[in-house]
């Protein structure tokens, strides 16, 4: 290895560290676990020291007997985390996380009050409850002592970032997801600052996803052993460096992360919003644009499942007693953690739906399988309505890694799903982000060719794909269904 480079999956559970050559070849992977807290029905909280620790402990286990070669670090993220420092650089209360339901009714006041054609056109968007704005409002009416400590605001990989390198900076497309930011025009908008009263000093200096904002701090580089000139990249919020990381960068492609949270990602040249705001209109990490579906439970429903009710952890002999698909009467609608996109209902809930006495437990979960599946479909559904054509779709995270689940999304979805040689995802993205900042790549479209190659595709089957078309179109009547219930529980 002539030169190592760093990326780091900041997620909801652990963090994940990769070292990346200039080749793109991965030497090294490193994980470590964190606690995640919800200290109320909906609420989900993390400590960001514990970002720091376990990140600055990975980075000593994946840079071992290589610490001379390292070159650059970046970042993947998970999104929208409302961190908040004082003038004294303490961390003010617990990060609000990108699942946290909390801030309906400072969603309600910014879609209905404000109004959701000027939230959209100040910022490509409109509010949801996992968005950072509003979380800024809730603290502002609920913690007003602690809103007034308020110096510098920041989103999870970011502060990770500022601890490392001393800067306070963010990238567009983590910024994008923030309800603070004008997307088509890359810049903070004014206007939504005054609205959650946010000063201009608390909002970091804005970079694309590829630029270098400083370099490690002189303390930490001699921590670590390593030279104070390895750059620290600005790097990107999960899902844009995840399609970095699969190569998802030109016109028109697409990606599909199973991961914590499911999101379908579609890379464009141009901004865009649809007509609905059900999708995100945010910026990419390879200086252009993209739309996003996010639906907040995906291979976690999978985790819930398998892990906290059924206590089975053996989640390959499970899927193997699943024999026959698209025909199956259960329904299962995956909402446990409220819903964004399409239906953006922080109060909707999972449910199974058309259980009978010969369900069995494989009924049960391929049940979660297709329910997430649609509940993917049901984005897809949006950008099809606005025009865009996808025929074939990449495919991440940890859901990905089931043969299964790529067939279903396949049927499901009826296109192509592609796999590709690494899985790593957010993580090699932010490492490909890293080697861009730092030169070896001329752009990150010049890295994904490079990099990222196609292993394997499961193609649609035209018979199973028209089982699950009438299985879909039942799907989508549940919830409807359900919402006026919804409230009440």
């Amino acid at each position: 290895m002539e030169a190592g480079f760093v990326g780091i999956d900041l997620g909801t559970s652990s963090v994940k560290l990769i070292l990346m050559d200039e080749k793109g070849q991965i030497a090294r992977t490193v994980s470590k676990e964190y606690p995640i807290s919800f200290p109320k029905p909906g609420w989900s909280e993390q400590n960001p020291e514990d970002w720091y620790a376990q990140s600055v402990a990975g980075l000593k286990e994946l840079i071992a007997g290589n610490e001379d070669k390292l070159r650059g670090i970046s970042f993947g993220g998970q999104m929208h985390g409302l961190v908040c420092l004082d003038a004294s650089d303490a961390v003010i209360r617990p990060a609000i996380l990108w699942n946290d339901g909390r801030t309906m009714k400072e969603c309600e006041y910014l879609n209905g009050t404000i109004g959701r054609d000027v939230v959209s056109a100040e910022t490509g968007n409109i509010a949801f409850a996992g968005f950072t704005a509003p979380k800024l409002l809730w603290m502002k009416e609920n913690e007003p002592e602690l809103f007034g400590k308020i110096a510098k605001i920041m989103l999870p990989k970011d502060y990770l970032a500022y601890r490392l390198s001393g800067v306070h900076a963010t990238d567009v497309s983590d910024a994008s997801g923030m309800l603070l930011f004008d997307v088509k025009n890359r810049k903070w908008s004014d206007k939504m600052s005054e609205i959650c009263n946010v000063k201009k000093e608390w909002l970091a200096q804005i970079f694309e996803s590829y630029e270098v904002i400083g370099t490690l701090k002189p303390e930490l580089a001699k921590e670590l052993g390593v030279s104070s000139d390895v750059k620290v990249i600005a790097g990107a919020g999960d899902n844009a460096a995840a399609a970095v990381g699969t190569g998802t960068v030109g016109n028109g492609d697409c990606n599909i992360s199973l991961g914590t949270s499911g999101t379908i990602f579609i890379s464009s040249d141009t901004y865009s919003v649809d007509p609905q705001n059900a999708l995100h209109s945010f910026a990419h990490a390879n200086g252009k644009y993209h739309l996003m579906g996010c639906m907040l439970s995906a291979a976690s429903c999978n985790q819930w499942w398998m892990g906290d009710i059924l206590r089975d952890k053996d989640f390959a002999a499970a899927q193997a007693e699943i024999k026959e698909l698209g025909k199956n009467h259960v329904y299962y609608l995956p909402y446990l953690m409220g819903e964004r996109s399409p239906h953006n209902d922080p109060e909707a809930r999972a449910a199974f739906v058309g259980m009978s006495m010969d369900t069995s437990r494989a009924d049960m979960l391929q049940a979660v399988y297709e329910g997430v599946s649609f509940g993917i479909r049901d984005s897809f559904e949006v950008a099809k309505a606005s025009g865009i054509r996808i025929e074939r779709t990449k495919i991440c995270g940890g859901g990905a890694k089931s043969p299964l689940w790529r067939r279903i999304m396949a049927n499901v979805l009826n296109i192509t799903v592609d796999s590709i040689e690494s899985e790593e995802g957010p993580a090699l993205g932010g490492a490909m982000l890293a080697a861009v900042g730092c030169g070896v790549f001329s752009s990150v479209e010049d890295a994904a060719s490079k990099i990222v190659k196609v292993i394997g595709s499961v193609e649609p089957e035209p018979e199973l794909a028209g089982l699950y078309e009438e299985r879909y179109q039942s799907f989508r009547k549940i919830y409807p269904a359900l919402k006026p219930i919804y409230p009440q529980l």
